[in-house]
């Protein structure tokens, strides 16, 4: 796996062995890439179920101001620990060790708070819990506590990536604008709703 466009364009990252995150292709990355850029050019970006960070390096890579990952996972935080380091933009991202389901998004300290409202955010959950997106259930109540004034900025755009034909209902303010389908896959691009 390898940043395909911006300053560090070409550069190669690590990715997780085995079922422990699922890597986006590199083809359906530069079509999202290409359909969303604008709205990621200085802005502020949530990397949610990061894995190994490739989603949210590339959106670094393409002009985004900073970018907040959250994983739980152990070895995926390492590699992706090691990603930051190979890329040398520690000052620009912020790696939150957390469990999505159980997160207030309110990463805590001095410097955490230059990185919220988000602007832009990349949710994607393994694809097994995308039957938790209706309400009552933890990753719907997880989304809707994203949507949260303070955490998300009042024109935010979620890029909700979920496995093709998936049956999911999106809480309040998130709303879908449009949808890229490709390989087995569905990425709908949501705004906030105020």
């Amino acid at each position: 796996m390898h940043i395909i466009a911006g300053k560090y364009r070409r550069r190669k990252l690590q990715t997780s062995p085995g079922m422990t995150t699922r890597p986006i292709t590199s083809r359906v990355k530069e079509s999202l890439f290409e359909n969303i850029h604008k709205r990621i050019e200085g802005k502020r970006v949530a990397d949610i179920f990061a894995g190994t960070g490739t989603i949210g390096l590339e959106a670094l890579s393409r002009g985004a101001e900073c970018v907040t990952f959250i994983e739980k996972d152990r070895v995926a935080l390492e590699l992706l620990r090691e990603n930051v380091a190979h890329l040398d933009c520690k000052d620009e991202t912020l790696i939150w060790p957390a469990d999505v389901l159980r997160c207030s998004y309110r990463p805590k300290g001095e410097q955490a708070a230059s990185f919220i409202p988000w602007d832009v955010v990349f949710f994607d959950p393994p694809y097994n819990m995308v039957s938790q997106v209706f309400p009552g259930k933890t990753l719907w109540t997880s989304m809707k506590r994203l949507g949260k004034e303070g955490i998300t900025a009042d024109d935010a755009t979620l890029v909700f990536r979920v496995p093709k034909q998936a049956d999911f209902e999106l809480p309040e303010p998130w709303k879908i604008d449009w949808s890229l389908t490709k390989s087995g896959m569905s990425i709908h691009i949501c705004e906030k709703a105020t």
